[in-house]
C-alpha cells in the first residue's frame, strides 16, 4: 500500500499541513500536481512524498483522484528548497511551492499557443496545378510559389498576404496541407543584438573567472562601476554551458532585465530564457516551459527567477546584491540571497554576489571568511571615476537661488545639452510633491485607508496613496478652514521634469519611475529612446541608478541626496552611500569624461565625503564600527513580528498575548536578547488594516534556537481576522 503525502493548494496557515491520501493505480511521481477530495470539495494539491507509512487508519484515507499534469512540475531540489524556506523564514509550504510555478498555470488561465502551419502537400502536384490554374488567379499562384520557396508559413500570415479565399481553395484542392504547431511566445524578440562577442578579458577579469569556475563557493565580487562585471558573468556562464551545466542571473529591477537579456542573447542565443512579472501571461508560461524542458540553459530575471525549474545548476549570479528589492517584504517573506545560497548548496553550484557597493552584511561575511572576496578595482576604460561635486543647497538659498537646481547644475545641464551629450537626473521620490498642506491651519491631505499623507501627481491630476493606490481629486482649498493657499512638500520626479522643461524648453526629457512604467514594455521604450539619443535628459528614481550603460551620458545630477539619508532605518547611511555611488557610476562610462553634482543641505556629512572619493573601504570601516557599538546587523539579528487586523483591538490583543510569551523567552535566554519592545508600526494603518509590531534584537549565540521558537509562537495565533508575520532583518520597518 502506497501513501501520497499532499500539500493542499490553499494559502492559509489553518490548512498548511501535510495530508495523507491513498495513491491511485495510475503512476504518479513526487512533484506532481494532483486533484484530491478535500472535505466536501475537490482541490488541487502538490504530492511531496510517497511512503508506505501513515499515522491514520488506512481504511479511512481518501484516494488521490488524478494527476493534473503528465509529468512532475516541481523538481526534487525545489521541494527541498521549499522545506528550507519553511524552516528559515516560517513560510507556508503552499506559499513556497507556488513560487515555483507560473500563477497562470496554477489558476488555469493560460495554455500552449497553437497555430496552424501551412505547407505544400505534394510538390509535383503543386507545379502541375500552376500550369492548369487560370492566369488571373494571381493570389493562388503567388501563394504556391511562396510556399515552394519558404517551405511553410503560418495560416494567418498566408491569409493576409494572399487572400483567405484563395488559401481556402488551395487547401480544399489538397495543394496546401495544414498542421497544428505549438508556438513559443518570446519576450523582447525584436531586441537587436549589440554585444561584442570577441572581447578579450583583462588579467583581473580572467583571474576572477578562473576562481569562480574552478571552485564551488560563495563569492563576493566587489567591482567598481564600469569594471566589466557583466563580461565576467558571461564568461563564467559560457564555462558552465561547456560543462553541460546551467545558470541563473538575477538583477534587482525589471527595467534592467532587457538590457542584460540583449547582452546574453547575443552571446548565447536561444539558450537564454527570461522570467519576471513584467511579461505577459503567455510569455511567462512559455519561458517557464522552455526552462523546464531543458530548451534554455541560462535564466535571467528579477528575484522570482531564483525559483526557475532549471536542472544541473552550476552557477547563480546575483548582480547588485546590495539592493533591497532582493528581500520580499510581502507574503511569502524571504531573502533571495539566503534562498540562492541554499539552492547553490543543493545543486553543488557557485554563487556570485556582485556589486560596486556590497551590503555591509555581505562585506562583513567576506572579511570574516564566510564568503570568498574577489575585487576589480579599475574601470575597463582605465579612466578614473568621474569627479563628484558636493553642492550646498543651504548656501544656494542664502545667495538668492530658491529653485530646485543649483547654479552649478544649471550651467552643467546647459553645457551638456549644447555639446549634444546626455544627462541623468536622480531623485528617489516620484510624483510632483510629497504632500499637500494648508498654510493657515496645517491640514494635510491624507489617505482614508492608510495613516500616510497623499502625494501630489499633477500630470495625472490626482492625489495618490503610495501604499494602497487610492486616488483622490486635488484640493483647491482646505476642507477644514476653506483657505485657498495650499503649500506642497518635497519635490518628486514630476516636478523635476516640469522645471527642466522651463529651463531647457527645446530639449527632450523623459521620466522613469513607477508611474511611467506601469504598461508592458514601458521600461524598454524609455531606455531605448534614451540610448538612441531621441531623449537627451532622463529623470528617474532608483530605477535609473543601477546597471545601465549609456556611452553618451556625461552628466549625472543627484537632486536631493538627503531623501534616503534621514529615513528611520539603521541602514539609511548605507543605502545613501550605495545609491550615490551607483547613480554616479552612470557617467563617463565610455570615451567621454563625466561629472556628478550632488545637491544636499548637509554637505559635511561623512557619507557624502566618502562617496565623493568612492571610498567604499573607508565607509565600511566607519559604518561597521557604528553597527558594532550600537549592536545592529551583522552583529545582531533583528526580528519583527507584525500584527495586522481590520480591528485595532484585535491587533492589540494578539500583540499583547504574543509579547507576554516572548517575555518568557527573554527570561530563558537573557544573555541573547539585546532589545525587546512592542509598539504601533510607524505607519499605523495600511489598506484599512491596523498594524502593531514587536521588535527584537538577538545576539548570534542562540539566535536560530530562539527564532525557531518565535516561529512556533506565531503559529499558535490562528485567527482569520488577525494576521501575524515574523520577519528576519526586515529592510523596511515602516
Amino acid at each position: 500500500m502506497k501513501i501520497g503525502r499532499v500539500i493542499i493548494d490553499i494559502a492559509s496557515s489553518l490548512v498548511d499541513n501535510v495530508f495523507d491520501y491513498l495513491l491511485p493505480s495510475e503512476d504518479i511521481s513526487v512533484g506532481s500536481r494532483v486533484l484530491v477530495p478535500f472535505g466536501k470539495i475537490t482541490k488541487e494539491g502538490y504530492l511531496i512524498e510517497i511512503t508506505s507509512n501513515t499515522e491514520y487508519d488506512p481504511s479511512k484515507l481518501k484516494t488521490i483522484i488524478s494527476a493534473i499534469d503528465t509529468f512532475p512540475i516541481i523538481q526534487p531540489d525545489q521541494l527541498e528548497l521549499a522545506k528550507f524556506m519553511k524552516r528559515k523564514f516560517n513560510t507556508g509550504m503552499c506559499d513556497a511551492l507556488r513560487l515555483f510555478l507560473p500563477s497562470e498555470l496554477r489558476l488555469g488561465r493560460v495554455k500552449e499557443l497553437v497555430k496552424t502551419e501551412c505547407f505544400i502537400k505534394d510538390e509535383t502536384k503543386a507545379k502541375e496545378y500552376l500550369l492548369t490554374v487560370r492566369k488571373n488567379s494571381l493570389n493562388q499562384i503567388s501563394a504556391i510559389n511562396y510556399l515552394l520557396e519558404h517551405g511553410s508559413e503560418n495560416l494567418t500570415i498566408l491569409n493576409k498576404k494572399f487572400n483567405s479565399a484563395s488559401i481556402k481553395k488551395l487547401i480544399n484542392n489538397e495543394i496546401i496541407s495544414t498542421k497544428a504547431v505549438t508556438v513559443r511566445r518570446t519576450p523582447y524578440k525584436t531586441y537587436q543584438d549589440f554585444c561584442n562577442n570577441n572581447i578579450t578579458l583583462t588579467l583581473t577579469q580572467q583571474s576572477v573567472v578562473d576562481r569562480i569556475t574552478n571552485e564551488n563557493n560563495v563569492y563576493l565580487l566587489h567591482g567598481v562601476t564600469g569594471s566589466g562585471k557583466t563580461e565576467v558573468y558571461m564568461h563564467c556562464m559560457q564555462n558552465m554551458i561547456d560543462k553541460n551545466k546551467t545558470g541563473i542571473m538575477l538583477v534587482p529591477e525589471i527595467s534592467l532585465t532587457p538590457q542584460v537579456l540583449m547582452n546574453f542573447r547575443s552571446r548565447f542565443g536561444n539558450n537564454v530564457a527570461i522570467l519576471h512579472s513584467g511579461l505577459s501571461m503567455g510569455e511567462r508560461f512559455d519561458e517557464w516551459q522552455r526552462i523546464l524542458f531543458g530548451e534554455a540553459k541560462i535564466v535571467i530575471g528579477a528575484r522570482s527567477a531564483i525559483f526557475a525549474p532549471l536542472k544541473n545548476i552550476g552557477l547563480i549570479v546575483i548582480d547588485e546584491e546590495h539592493d533591497n528589492s532582493y528581500n520580499s517584504d510581502s507574503n511569502p517573506r524571504y531573502s533571495t540571497i539566503e534562498v540562492a545560497k541554499e539552492r547553490a548548496r543543493l545543486s553543488g553550484a557557485s554563487l556570485v554576489l556582485g556589486s560596486a557597493t556590497p551590503s555591509l552584511v555581505s562585506y562583513h561575511n567576506a572579511m570574516t571568511g564566510n564568503y570568498q572576496l574577489l575585487e576589480m578595482k579599475e574601470r575597463i576604460n582605465k579612466k578614473e571615476l568621474p569627479p563628484l561635486k558636493i553642492i550646498d543647497m543651504g548656501g544656494e538659498i542664502l545667495s538668492g537661488n530658491t529653485g530646485i537646481f543649483s547654479n552649478a547644475l544649471k550651467s552643467a545641464l546647459i553645457k551638456t545639452v549644447k555639446e549634444k551629450n546626455q544627462a541623468m537626473l536622480f531623485i528617489n521620490r516620484r510624483g510632483f510633491a510629497s504632500f499637500l498642506m494648508c498654510k493657515k491651519c496645517g491640514w494635510v491631505a491624507k489617505c482614508n485607508d492608510c495613516d500616510v499623507s497623499l502625494v501630489l501627481h499633477k500630470y495625472e491630476k490626482s492625489l495618490k496613496c503610495h501604499y494602497c493606490g487610492n486616488r483622490y481629486k486635488i484640493f483647491t482649498e482646505c476642507p477644514e478652514c476653506g483657505n485657498s493657499e495650499l503649500s506642497t512638500g518635497a519635490i518628486g520626479t514630476e516636478r523635476v521634469v516640469k522645471e527642466l522643461n522651463e529651463l531647457l524648453p527645446n530639449v527632450s526629457v523623459a521620466r522613469m519611475d513607477n508611474d511611467t512604467t506601469k504598461t508592458k514594455d514601458a521600461h524598454l521604450k524609455i531606455l531605448s529612446d534614451f540610448r538612441s539619443g531621441k531623449t537627451q535628459i532622463l529623470v528617474g528614481t532608483q530605477m535609473i541608478a543601477k546597471g545601465h550603460d549609456f556611452p553618451s551620458v556625461t552628466l549625472v545630477g543627484i537632486i536631493d541626496a538627503d531623501v534616503s539619508l534621514y529615513q528611520s532605518s539603521y541602514s539609511s547611511s548605507e543605502q545613501t552611500f550605495e545609491l550615490i555611488t551607483q547613480v554616479a557610476g552612470r557617467a563617463g562610462r565610455a570615451d567621454k569624461a563625466g561629472e556628478i553634482y550632488l545637491q544636499t543641505y548637509v554637505p559635511r556629512h561623512y557619507v557624502y565625503k566618502l562617496a565623493s572619493f568612492y571610498d567604499y573601504t573607508a565607509f565600511y570601516k566607519k559604518e561597521i564600527n557604528l553597527r558594532q557599538v550600537t549592536m545592529y546587523p551583522p552583529f545582531t539579528k533583528i526580528i519583527r513580528i507584525l500584527f495586522t487586523s481590520e480591528s485595532e483591538e484585535l491587533a492589540k490583543e494578539a500583540a499583547r498575548v504574543y509579547y507576554e510569551q516572548v517575555r518568557n523567552l527573554q527570561n530563558q535566554y537573557e544573555d541573547s536578547f539585546v532589545y525587546l519592545g512592542v509598539m504601533r508600526s510607524p505607519i499605523g494603518r495600511i489598506q484599512n488594516k491596523y498594524r502593531l509590531q514587536i521588535l527584537i534584537r538577538l545576539k548570534p549565540n542562540k539566535e536560530e534556537e530562539i527564532t525557531k521558537k518565535l516561529f512556533e509562537l506565531s503559529s499558535t495565533i490562528k485567527k482569520s481576522n488577525t494576521t501575524v508575520f515574523v520577519e528576519i532583518n526586515p529592510q523596511n520597518l515602516s
